[in-house]
């Protein structure tokens, strides 16, 4: 990764950490990758779609590759707020109980998932700031998950890429 994008992941990742959260509780984990470690995850992510039938993982996983890094942002365990609010679909709190979906573990407290939508779109704005391109990814961070290289009940990924095309946004339609 060259050292331009380097600081630009390294800044995403300070945008995260320091964006807003819900009673100044820090639940999330941060984690940049790049070099080999994206390749390797390219290459899970084809195989992973080709196993399960789950489309567009090749697509994503083309992205991945023709990346200069990926910023991981997950929540590192459902810790619910206490507002008792109903949000995550219980009356309380304590009846919240997480079990492990396909990708990610749900129900999760909705305050948590907004603090990782916080953080993420503060990450994406640094980016976009910078004039680098980004996008907000599902498929790289379930992946990444299931090789252990992120930790936390649900991820999200934002690939960065500096070329003359968007590259993940001017994908070819299959």
């Amino acid at each position: 990764m060259s050292g331009i994008m380097q600081t630009v992941a390294g800044l995403m990742a300070v945008a995260a950490k320091t964006a807003p959260k819900c009673l100044g509780q820090d639940y999330l984990d941060i984690r940049v990758l790049a070099g080999d470690d994206l390749l390797r995850l390219a290459d899970e992510m084809d195989k992973f779609g080709r196993e399960t039938g789950k489309i567009n993982f090749d697509r994503d996983a083309e992205n991945i590759r023709h990346s200069d890094a990926v910023l991981f942002v997950s929540l590192r365990e459902n810790q619910p707020l206490g507002l008792d609010c109903g949000a995550c679909g219980q009356d309380k709190c304590v009846q919240l109980e997480s079990r492990q979906g396909p990708d990610f573990e749900g129900p999760l407290c909705a305050w948590r998932v907004l603090d990782l939508g916080i953080a993420l779109g503060s990450a994406a704005k640094t980016a976009g700031i910078l004039n680098v391109d980004n996008r907000i990814m599902y498929r790289p961070a379930a992946v990444a998950r299931k090789m252990g290289l992120v930790k936390g009940s649900i991820a999200c990924a934002i690939p960065i890429s500096a070329t003359s095309k968007n590259i993940y946004f001017d994908r070819p339609v299959k």
